[in-house]
């Protein structure tokens, strides 16, 4: 009997909470493939929760920085140099390099799953010398991984013009279970995931002064402190409520007691403008209609499935007037609502689970 293939795949996060990676890799474990998730252990990291895959985490003193993206590379290169594996699949650009030369060097058919347009997010557009580095490793290697996937069409269609590969399209949706809509006793606004510079918290704080609820805010990132300034200053301490990180599995009561759902991003980067998060998947299959931005992914599922009060311009003005209208007009809710309902159907990871396992059996039919 022909034993399994085995795949590596490759993270700077913690396995413990990365959510498309716990869906991806529990995909290709029950698919019978062999499959090990390697991520970073980081100092306050807490005990590894039981999957159907193996996860294995490398231990980083250095937790940011350039020191710790060098660090973290020797270290998964040498891993990878030695582990034994049929395939290993690079996710994003950060640990493109040590998957591109332990592939090359050991003669293995290589994935890249790109979860974003690496080197136009936020954090790295807006620092040239730090964006002009990336962009090296980005057009050093990409065009040497002939298979991979991506969140979107507009992401597909960007790699296909810059370099020239044909990416799958494997969106971040949520595993379809049957949904119960609960009573909800507190009609809250919700924002999850992660609370970083360019998600519209300098808009979408003060904007709460004008509107009638409250504002609950699941996750920490890089504005998380900004953030709580910004609720002082604007004395909405009994409006606005953080509640710090909270692990995926936790998080599912917060997102199914919600009212209105929040997915904001500015377009200073052409990554946000193309982005298709997984929050915007999250609230529909909670049936919890959510506010967002006229950008085009969002504005192709919006058409097809109208779940979503869509604004085309981010100001403090435009947030309250579309979060009351949300609030206030019963029939539109009711309507979103329902969508919800039908777009899950459509937009669920048991669909997208059958492009990435084509991925991989053509990976390793040739």
């Amino acid at each position: 009997m022909n034993r399994p293939k085995r795949i590596v795949l490759t993270v700077t996060s913690d396995p413990n909470y990365d959510q498309r990676m716990i869906r991806i890799c529990s995909t290709l474990a029950a698919a019978g493939y062999e499959t090990t998730l390697v991520g970073r252990e980081r100092p306050q990291s807490q005990p590894l929760i039981n999957r159907p895959f193996k996860q294995v985490r490398l231990k980083q003193n250095i937790d940011r920085g350039k020191l710790f993206y060098l660090s973290y590379n020797l270290k998964l290169f040498f891993y990878l140099l030695f582990k034994k594996a049929d395939a290993f699949c690079a996710i994003d650009l950060d640990t493109i390099l040590p998957v591109y030369y332990a592939s090359l060097l050991r003669n293995k058919p290589r994935v890249y799953d790109a979860h974003e347009l690496f080197c136009d997010i936020e954090e790295v557009a807006s620092r040239p010398a730090i964006q002009k580095v990336w962009r090296w490793i980005e057009k050093h290697t990409v065009p040497h991984f002939k298979y991979g996937y991506t969140v979107n069409k507009s992401f597909v269609d960007e790699f296909k013009r810059m370099y020239g590969v044909e990416y799958a399209i494997v969106r971040n949706a949520s595993v379809l279970k049957p949904l119960v809509i609960p009573k909800k006793e507190e009609r809250y606004i919700l924002y999850q995931g992660a609370v970083n510079k360019g998600r519209c918290f300098e808009e979408l704080i003060p904007a709460m002064k004008q509107v009638n609820a409250r504002l609950v805010i699941c996750g920490e990132g890089n504005f998380y402190d900004a953030a709580k300034q910004l609720v002082a200053e604007h004395h909405l301490r009994d409006r606005v409520f953080f509640k710090g990180y909270i692990p995926p599995h936790e998080l599912p009561p917060y997102t199914l007691g919600a009212y209105i759902g929040i997915t904001l991003f500015v377009a200073s980067s052409k990554s946000n403008e193309l982005s298709l998060a997984n929050r915007f998947f999250d609230y529909m299959h909670a049936g919890v209609p959510q506010l967002g931005v006229r950008y085009p992914e969002y504005e192709n599922i919006n058409k097809e499935f109208e779940i979503a009060e869509l604004i085309s311009i981010v100001t403090q003005a435009n947030i309250a007037k579309a979060l009351n209208k949300l609030l206030d007009d019963g029939d539109y809710y009711q309507r979103l609502q329902q969508n919800c309902i039908a777009a899950r159907q459509v937009y669920c990871w048991q669909q997208e689970e059958v492009r990435l396992l084509d991925v991989y059996k053509n990976l390793f039919k040739n």
